[in-house]
């Protein structure tokens, strides 16, 4: 008899629910419904990247997946990096955040850094509920987590500038959320984060970037369209789309 893997055996003792119905994140009056992966301590890094490429995510320590019946809207995506050219926009973004600094530091609660959550969630999300959240809720959603999970801050000038979350997978990184300051008109901050994470990639020759769900009449998610080529998970395989084909994200 062959011995399982040390993935395999978690990976079989893992259990999936759904959710029930709740109001949709990204389209106004539509219902949505998650499927989550439990036991959470089960969940390693290892694990966690098998459940990504099968387009799970996770917010703090849960692991879930839209799991809607009669909506089929969310695309899981993520960037090739080895094809990954930046288009002009994407140079001239670069050349403009070309002072803006990136350290590591420990996965813990900065009171600056919730400070600036707030203020992205009032400006960019006003009324979606993330703009009321306390310290509790924002520890609970990005600083709890059973995964290899790294916290980045960017500053400029000394001035903090954006707060960025990532997963380390053994194909990849997945960024898990950004926010940024919102009173820099132009800056392009939230392009600048995805190109330095794209950088990041190849510099330690992970080859994809998981950028979580593209969403067509989500103008939340349209940025990542941008971004090319992309991947999407479609019919349970990865494939190249292009997000102008009406057929990919239909409801």
């Amino acid at each position: 008899m062959s011995r399982m893997g040390d993935s395999e055996l978690p990976f079989s003792l893992l259990q999936y629910y759904s959710t029930a119905a709740y109001p949709c994140s990204y389209l106004p009056g539509e219902r949505a419904i998650s499927q989550v992966a439990t036991p959470p301590h089960l969940i390693t890094s290892e694990i966690y990247g098998d459940l990504m490429r099968q387009g799970f995510r996770r917010s703090g320590v849960f692991t879930y997946r839209p799991n809607c019946e009669a909506c089929q809207a969310c695309i899981p995506v993520r960037l090739p990096i080895a094809r990954f050219a930046p288009n002009r926009s994407q140079r001239r973004c670069l050349k403009n955040h070309d002072g803006v600094q990136a350290r590591e530091l420990p996965l813990i609660y900065f009171a600056e850094h919730y400070q600036l959550y707030l203020r992205y969630q009032e400006a960019r999300h006003a009324g979606g509920g993330m703009d009321q959240d306390d310290h509790e809720q924002y520890a609970n959603f990005l600083l709890q987590s059973r995964v290899d999970s790294r916290l980045i801050e960017f500053t400029e000038n000394g001035l903090l500038r954006m707060v960025s979350i990532i997963d380390i997978l053994n194909d990849g990184l997945s960024s898990v959320y950004t926010f940024y300051d919102p009173d820099i008109d132009g800056a392009s901050l939230g392009t600048y984060n995805i190109l330095w994470q794209i950088a990041q990639c190849a510099a330690n020759s992970l080859p994809y970037l998981y950028l979580g769900y593209w969403i067509r009449d989500s103008r939340k998610m349209a940025y990542k369209a941008n971004f090319r080529p992309i991947e999407g998970l479609i019919d349970g395989l990865w494939r190249e789309f292009d997000a102008a084909d009406p057929s990919i994200g239909k409801r």
